[in-house]
């Protein structure tokens, strides 16, 4: 079914149409020299995934903390307002919270579907039309899985105004590196860490099996940006590699910018000055900000847009520490994790069958 009954403000629209005007490029030399992205396909090909039947949608979710996230973790903890509320009303805002981000997560994943649709068609290496293919039947199956998670929760909310203008950005640009820039490293990037702070600190077994199982999906993603954009920049003069570094800067300030959640808190009927406060001075939220491009700097260093002016941005911002991370033990950790959930999975299925055989 449609999500429209359940989306907390009435959309302006249900579609969002972007004029594009891009290159489709066919390749008839059908080269398959690039061994490192092939590789990638293999694994986009064995590593596909039924929603419906790896995870187990029958569990259902507290309507008071969706996420089992432990309550330190809530973005207005600690604001005095907040905390003088009575808990039923905190369960409601922990309930919006988990709705405003997954709706994020949801709308996030549309974008990379069409992203990823888009490198097909104009990217020009065969190889990499290969595996971005693979690419858009995970981004497919993410719209789905974060769609019935959302469903789960009861609650959805729109697309927040800078996650939309980085999306009309990169959809927008007809140069096909700025799709896998803004999409692949920015937003899934940015996604990935966002992902991570629920699989690793959720209670609920379903909210941390479902970013488990999109972040194994979405490594592969990261890593396939690394192999394109990190043969394809050297080629650039320097005034082109200026031009993508002044394009990463400003979507890294948009999009730590976005997690304030500011028509959240206007629905909720806060105090939304004093939530802005609140969230500009908490050391939580400053640390959550903060990570979040934990799985963004090392690759931007990785594919060679590593000048003065994007060093002295992620300084600012207090990031530069991330770019010595080693992103490929992150993305080893990612895929382990999941497997380690469909060894739970299976545990606990097992469980459940000797159970009934018994009693039969």
């Amino acid at each position: 079914m449609a999500i429209d009954p359940i989306y907390s403000t009435a959309l302006e629209s249900s579609a969002w149409e972007i004029p594009q005007d891009f290159d489709t490029l066919f390749n008839w030399n059908y080269g398959d020299d690039r061994d490192d992205l092939l590789s990638l396909y293999n694994k986009g090909k064995t590593m596909q995934w039924d929603t419906d039947s790896r995870i187990d949608w029958t569990q259902e979710l507290d309507p008071d903390d969706p996420l089992g996230i432990p309550m330190e973790l809530f973005p207005l903890y600690g604001a005095e307002f907040f905390m003088k509320m009575s808990a039923k009303e905190q369960g409601e805002a922990r309930r919006h919270q988990a709705a405003w981000s997954n709706s994020q997560f949801l709308h996030g994943e549309q974008g990379a579907l069409i992203c990823s649709a888009k490198i097909v068609q104009n990217v020009p290496d065969m190889e990499a039309k290969f595996y971005a293919s693979t690419q858009v039947m995970d981004e497919a199956r993410h719209v789905e899985t974060y769609k019935k998670f959302v469903e789960k929760i009861g609650v959805a909310y729109p697309i927040t105004g800078p996650l939309k203008t980085l999306l009309d950005q990169v959809l927008r640009d007809s140069r096909w590196d700025m799709t896998y820039l803004g999409m692949q490293v920015v937003i899934e990037g940015l996604a990935l860490a966002a992902f991570a702070n629920i699989r690793d600190y959720a209670k609920d077994p379903l909210a941390s099996a479902v970013n488990a199982y999109v972040m194994q999906d979405e490594a592969r993603h990261v890593a396939f940006g690394r192999l394109a954009l990190r043969a394809y920049y050297p080629e650039l003069t320097q005034q082109e590699r200026n031009e993508r570094e002044e394009f990463l800067i400003e979507a890294c300030y948009l999009m730590r910018d976005r997690f304030s959640s500011v028509e959240m808190w206007e629905n909720l009927g806060y105090p939304v000055k004093d939530c802005i406060t609140h969230l500009d001075n908490s050391e939580g939220m400053k640390m959550f900000r903060t990570n979040l491009f934990s799985r963004i700097v090392p690759v931007v260093k990785d594919i060679g847009l590593w000048g003065e002016n994007i060093q002295g941005a992620y300084r600012d911002m207090g990031v530069i520490g991330f770019a010595d991370v080693d992103i490929d033990a992150m993305q080893e950790h990612d895929n382990e994790v999941a497997e380690e959930h469909d060894v739970r999975r299976a545990h606990v299925d097992a469980a459940i069958n000797a159970g009934r055989s018994a009693a039969e």
